[in-house]
C-alpha cells in the first residue's frame, strides 16, 4: 500500500490537491493511528482525513480525541452519527456485518446528527475542531434507516445550527 500511496501523494503534491481518505473500518485506513501512519510513511501533507464521528463511535473512540490527534490531517467532516444497541452489542460485538437494513439485529446503525449522541458530545467535537483550526463544511451526511432523508437532514441542520460556532474568535478583550 505505501508504494502506491507514496505515488499518488506526490502526483497530488505536484497538482496542487489534498487527498482525503475516509476513516471507515474494513478499508486499510480506518483510524487515527492509520491516516497518521500513512502521512508519515509516504511523507506527504496532501493526505488527510474525512472525518465521519460514526464510524468512530462504533469502534469505541472518543471523536473529540481523535479530533485533537489528527488536527491539521481532518480535511473534511461528515455529520453523522451511531448508536450502539445495547442488546446485540452485548451478545455479538461492534463488528457486526448484518446487512444495514436488518436494524433490529444489527449491534449498531448509523443515525442522524443527535439521535446517538447529544449535544454535548457534538458540541465538543465543534469545538475541538475549532481548537484544531478546522474551519471546512460540517457535511451532513444521512445514512439513517429510521428517517427519510428529508426529514434526517432537516434534523440533522436544525441540531447543528444550535451549536456551529460561526463567528472567528475576537482578541480575548478580558486578558
Amino acid at each position: 500500500m505505501i508504494p502506491y500511496w507514496k505515488e499518488v501523494a506526490k502526483f497530488a503534491e505536484d497538482h496542487g490537491v489534498r487527498i482525503a481518505i475516509e476513516m471507515h473500518p474494513g478499508f486499510c485506513v480506518y483510524s487515527v493511528e492509520h491516516i497518521l501512519a500513512l502521512r508519515e510513511a509516504v511523507g506527504s501533507k496532501n493526505i488527510g482525513a474525512i472525518f465521519d464521528p460514526s464510524h468512530l463511535f462504533w469502534q469505541g473512540v472518543d471523536p473529540s480525541h481523535a479530533i485533537r490527534a489528527l488536527g491539521d490531517a481532518i480535511f473534511h467532516f461528515h455529520a453523522k452519527d451511531t448508536i450502539i444497541d445495547p442488546i446485540n452489542a452485548t451478545v455479538n460485538g461492534v463488528l457486526d456485518t448484518k446487512p444495514y437494513s436488518d436494524l433490529i439485529n444489527r449491534s449498531w446503525i448509523f443515525r442522524t446528527v443527535g439521535y446517538g449522541h447529544g449535544e454535548d458530545v457534538w458540541r465538543s467535537m465543534v469545538s475541538n475542531l475549532r481548537l484544531v483550526r478546522y474551519d471546512g463544511a460540517l457535511s451532513v451526511e444521512h445514512e439513517d434507516g429510521l428517517m427519510l432523508q428529508n426529514e434526517g437532514f432537516e434534523k440533522a441542520a436544525a441540531f447543528l445550527k444550535s451549536i456551529i460556532i460561526q463567528e472567528q474568535p475576537g482578541r480575548a478583550f478580558w486578558a
